[in-house]
């Protein structure tokens, strides 16, 4: 299986954060980002994304449209799992739930994504902080802690790949 994990884009400021939006920005970099992660997906073999799984607050739910746009075969779903104060045990359950596909793309907020990542990955830090619009694409052997292999991140604005 592969899973990537991809931060929303840069939100703007507001008051109530389940409702902050993409900034016109943000909207750019994951566009663009989509883009970059077709190619990189291509050039390495990895089958494009088959589910779009997204925390319902807006902002996740803007980006998640934006990479659905790009890859019109993914089915997208928002999941309770994904929002902010999650832990990745309700994430692992999520995942499970939902049904193994050959990719899935997890759209979320910091800290969880980074700590998906440390937590498939079974090492603190072996994938950069991901800032807005970043992502990181991993090889699972199975939904578990320390199952996974890092292929690839990238980072807005060129999202050039580190491997």
């Amino acid at each position: 299986m592969i899973l990537t994990i991809w931060r929303h884009g840069e939100a703007e400021d507001g008051v109530n954060d389940r409702l902050r939006q993409l900034t016109d920005g943000g909207r750019d970099d994951v566009s663009f980002g989509c883009g970059q992660f077709h190619a990189a997906c291509s050039a390495k073999g990895i089958p494009h994304p088959q589910r779009i799984l997204h925390s319902p607050w807006v902002r996740t739910v803007q980006t998640a449209e934006i990479i659905a746009a790009a890859f019109s075969l993914a089915t997208v779903a928002a999941k309770q799992a994904l929002h902010p104060g999650s832990d990745v045990a309700a994430v692992d359950a999520a995942m499970c739930a939902d049904g193994t596909q050959e990719h899935i793309v997890l759209v979320s907020h910091q800290p969880l994504v980074s700590a998906l990542a440390d937590h498939y990955v079974g090492e603190v830090g072996c994938v950069p902080f991901l800032t807005p619009g970043g992502l990181v694409t991993m090889s699972l052997n199975m939904v578990a802690p320390d199952c996974g292999s890092r292929v690839f991140w990238a980072f807005p604005p060129t999202y050039e790949e580190g491997i």
